[in-house]
């Protein structure tokens, strides 16, 4: 890993400064000295020879420290690899400072790699070099967010589905709870149409159910019901080649949800190997997969977060406060990281099922007239005053030590007295 410190020095180090253009197929390096004269300026492909060369160009001119505009990635791993200090300025960032060196604001690959390396000049006050991850939290990062993604494509999926079924056929949309169990898949797969499904009879229903491990509590007899008073789908020649559509969906959704579930038990065996995994799976209601995304998107970077309130910020929990004049404005935190902001409030609205104290902060703020996404976040924001102490200091989550807490348990101690 990098060196632990969270500051640029004061002055670059042989005075220049180098910006890269991140591209899909090339980047564009710029380096400017230390009166914002441009040195060098060239091209590498995005390749392996290409990444070897940008390294190498970077080095002839003895440029120690880089601004780019994402800190992942193949070009920012080769860069710290080499042993640069890597300084990451958003997109949104550098949209805005594209004004400061002219009105016209177009976007230019050649001129932003410019305006990188020269706000790494100018701005280094309030700069921090990229400190990654270790490889256990890259590799916990990389799978638990590639089974977010998944979990997408199934809700789309899925919606897809039942908007085909609608049309087509009206019963299996409701007949149990979730259209992508997978009894409800199981069904699809056997009675895909209308026709198929007018075999069925409350005895048969039964059978089949029983033949598909059917656990749930919904007797056979109201299952049939459902479908004899649903309206009619589509039969004869057209349900029949409407099936192939409903095939291939529930195909789609059954291999979703095999993978998913695949990277799921992966990912639960991760936090256990991790230095900070007995952190984040002491939360209440955390479980595994959120224990392990809490622990991906947060990192174990102490430097990165020096107080809480910058773990706050960054996960978008805490407001954005505007003003000018006599006026002012609270409002949504827009430039967050976003992954950690689904992360944190997904944790925060399951914790409220086995903490009083998170229960109760959820439901003053509902009464305050929050609505509940709202609500979600400032619970979230009061959870990461607590995850960052335990995260500082590599202890465990322990009830008994959180006095707000133990104040609302004695509250309700004496109340029932």
């Amino acid at each position: 890993m990098q060196s632990a410190s969270t500051s640029l020095p004061a002055v670059a180090p042989d005075g220049v400064t180098a910006g890269v253009d991140w591209a899909s197929t090339d980047h564009v390096a710029c380096v400017v000295d230390a009166a914002g004269k441009v040195v060098t300026r060239f091209t590498a492909a995005h390749t392996a020879d290409g990444l070897k060369a940008l390294v190498k160009g970077l080095a002839r001119v003895r440029a120690a420290e880089v601004a780019i505009e994402r800190g992942d990635g193949l070009m920012a791993g080769a860069l710290l690899a080499a042993g640069l200090t890597v300084v990451v300025i958003s997109p949104n960032q550098v949209k805005n400072l594209r004004s400061r060196y002219g009105s016209a604001g177009n976007k230019d690959d050649r001129f932003d790699a410019f305006v990188l390396a020269d706000t790494l000049r100018t701005d280094r006050a309030r700069l921090r070099p990229l400190t990654p991850g270790t490889p256990a939290t890259i590799t916990l990062r990389s799978a638990v967010r590639a089974r977010r993604d998944l979990v997408a494509h199934r809700v789309a999926m899925c919606n897809q589905l039942r908007a085909h079924l609608a049309l087509v056929f009206p019963a299996a949309v409701g007949l149990f709870a979730d259209l992508d169990s997978p009894v409800s898949l199981a069904f699809l797969a056997r009675f895909d149409c209308q026709d198929r499904a007018d075999w069925l009879s409350p005895r048969r229903m039964a059978a089949w159910l029983k033949s598909a491990g059917y656990s749930g509590r919904t007797r056979p007899g109201v299952l049939h019901g459902r479908i004899t008073a649903a309206p009619r789908g589509a039969t004869g020649d057209d349900g029949t080649a409407r099936t192939h559509v409903t095939r291939a969906l529930v195909t789609v959704l059954v291999t979703l949800a095999g993978q998913i579930k695949a990277l799921a038990a992966q990912i639960a065996e991760q936090p256990g190997l991790h230095t900070d995994g007995h952190v984040f799976t002491s939360l209440p209601r955390s479980g595994t997969v959120r224990a392990a995304r809490l622990l991906a998107e947060i990192g174990d970077c102490r430097q990165r977060f020096p107080d809480p309130s910058s773990l706050m910020c960054l996960a978008g929990v805490a407001p954005s406060t505007r003003q000018s004049g006599k006026i002012k404005a609270v409002s949504f935190r827009w430039a967050v990281n976003k992954q950690l902001r689904d992360a944190v409030c997904d944790f925060a609205a399951g914790s409220r099922h086995a903490s009083p104290w998170a229960a109760q902060l959820c439901n003053q703020a509902i009464a305050r007239g929050k609505d509940h996404p709202h609500a979600t976040r400032i619970l979230a924001r009061a959870w990461l005053y607590v995850i960052w102490h335990c995260w500082q200091d590599h202890t465990a989550y322990d009830p008994a030590q959180h006095r707000a807490l133990q104040r609302l348990l004695a509250q309700d101690q004496l109340a029932a007295a």
